[in-house]
């Protein structure tokens, strides 16, 4: 019997901030496989358990692969959908609300970021705080019937969700965007969140194809 660890993909769309969240030491060990969006599809994916849409890769390019992410979940494997993307346009499942940036709150008397642990007893939570995933956020997400939401905002809705249900694949959908802040070099809670949401991932994914 051939023994051996989840494939992580992870789709770059030639942006700064993808490139260096890819090529970061501390990161690439926990992606075996970078994509080039313009070179995506079913052939690049072989064998992959995994795949990571990076944060803010533009929904147009994104909705010319609707299908390709379909049959990637249907295969029973996990898609991630990282924050700005858009994914309420190319994920069938997902239900977006949009809402107001507020880029510093955290200067404001009182200040609270909205933000709970909706799930603490997740395994996530092991590899990170909520402070890790505390910055500004994009929006909300309402989840499908049988999803956890992992993060919730205040009368908003989930910030990061796991779905299980609405595929035989393992969807994470989130509304943050660590990657744009980690690779430009600024919020260091997003290097942090990366430092753990990546190892978690490596570790949770279930092997789906043999390699």
């Amino acid at each position: 019997m051939t023994h051996r660890s989840p494939i992580i993909a992870a789709l770059d769309a030639g942006t700064y901030y993808h490139h260096r969240t890819l090529n970061t030491p501390a990161l690439a060990p926990f992606i075996d496989r970078s994509i080039y969006i313009r070179e995506l599809n079913e052939h690049a994916l072989a064998n992959c358990d995994a795949l990571i849409v990076c944060c803010r890769t533009h929904p147009d390019l994104l909705m010319a692969h609707r299908d390709c992410f379909a049959h990637f979940l249907a295969a029973g494997k996990t898609l991630v959908a990282m924050g700005e993307t858009g994914s309420h346009r190319w994920l069938d499942s997902v239900c977006w609300s949009p809402s107001e940036v507020n880029f510093w709150w955290w200067k404001e008397p009182g200040a609270d970021s909205g933000l709970r642990l909706a799930a603490p007893n997740h395994d996530l939570f092991n590899y990170l705080s909520l402070a890790d995933a505390t910055w500004h956020q994009h929006g909300s997400f309402t989840p499908p019937p049988g999803a956890v939401s992992l993060i919730d905002k205040v009368g908003a809705g989930s910030v990061l969700y796991e779905d299980r249900c609405s595929t035989p694949g393992r969807l994470i959908v989130t509304s943050l965007d660590p990657m744009y802040h980690h690779g430009s070099y600024f919020m260091p809670a997003t290097s942090r969140f990366l430092n753990g949401f990546l190892p978690w991932l490596k570790a949770s994914t279930p092997i789906t194809a043999s390699a």
